[in-house]
């Protein structure tokens, strides 16, 4: 791939603390080391400090920090002023901060392998993951329905609704609706989508619209205002420029015993491919499901329970299934 047939240079940014969010970002490094030799940004790895609204232990080890580092990897800590403990699915917005003003940028979540190369990726235009379903809003028996709840966000904002919109899908059917997975999101500067996504879903959770009144926020807030940030900096669904990503290019896995029972013989090869060297090993092994589902082989087991080809319809269903037999892990 020549630099001419490339997207431009951007940077990625990944959350990680101690605990589990160290281990996922320590495979997001390393296979990102290993199947995109031509990515020429900055990986930022942002760590919530302790302190502010974070009470718990947030430090990385220094061991897990160190090879990072080697990895390739900038750690930059913050501090959580808006979100913290309370809603850590905040970190994301928070950690924007981070990033270099007026530069392309991708943002991860931490338990992502990278599959391929993603240097010819674009983030000129701002969009998100499309790898979801109808999360939210949630029907309940008094709800005014999607478009009511829908247009209330876009009102509060100054937006405009219609043309956030997929015509191709009914009326009151939720993919007709802008609405993304926060897995990823990418755009061409991120100080104005930082300033955006903090102060709208500090609005939206602080006072939100009467029409969310018997709406849950948690977990969904981040998932709820990203669509509107997208669509008021001129992005909306993934065009081609992006092709790949939650495909060959990368997968969002979420938990272990979910990337064995459903995901591709690629993804399951790429994740014991890149955490094979033992100076990862070490470290990936202190987190109890990478020991029992990589290393001590329980992964192919969660993965002869299944077929790919007729996995069931609602994850609570193959949740259910990995956890009476013994191997649900988080």
């Amino acid at each position: 791939m020549t630099r001419e047939t490339r997207g431009q240079p951007f940077n990625i940014l990944i959350v990680a603390q101690a605990g589990r969010l160290e281990a996922e970002a320590l495979l997001f490094a390393a296979s990102l080391r290993a199947n995109s030799p031509a990515f020429e940004g900055r990986l930022i790895v942002a760590e919530p400090e302790r302190g502010g609204l974070w009470r718990s232990e947030t430090a990385l080890s220094a061991e897990g920090g160190a090879e990072l580092e080697r990895l390739g990897a900038e750690i930059r800590p913050f501090t959580a002023r808006l979100f913290g403990e309370a809603y850590p699915q905040g970190n994301k917005i928070e950690a924007l901060q981070l990033l270099p003003e007026g530069e392309p940028f991708f943002f991860f979540d931490s338990d992502t392998l990278v599959m391929g190369e993603l240097a010819g990726l674009s983030a000129h235009r701002p969009a998100a993951s499309m790898r979801r379903t109808g999360t939210w809003p949630v029907e309940e028996l008094y709800w005014p329905g999607y478009t009511a709840i829908w247009r209330s966000l876009y009102d509060r904002f100054g937006l405009d609704f219609e043309s956030s919109l997929d015509l191709s899908q009914p009326d009151e059917h939720w993919e007709r609706y802008l609405y993304f997975n926060a897995g990823w999101f990418c755009g061409p500067d991120p100080a104005p989508f930082h300033k955006r996504f903090s102060e709208w879903a500090v609005s939206v959770r602080d006072a939100p619209p009467k029409e969310l009144e018997i709406q849950p926020l948690t977990p969904w807030l981040d998932q709820i205002v990203l669509p509107l940030v997208i669509h008021s900096l001129g992005g909306g669904r993934p065009g081609a420029e992006l092709s790949g990503l939650d495909g060959a290019l990368t997968c969002h896995y979420r938990l272990f015993p979910l990337l064995y029972a459903r995901e591709s013989d690629e993804v399951v090869r790429v994740l014991e491919e890149v955490a094979a060297p033992n100076r990862l090993k070490k470290l990936l092994k202190r987190h109890p499901p990478v020991h029992r589902m990589v290393y001590r082989g329980q992964g192919a087991e969660v993965r002869a329970m299944f077929d790919r080809a007729a996995l069931p319809r609602d994850e609570a269903d193959l949740r259910k299934a990995i956890r009476e037999a013994g191997f649900w892990l988080r």
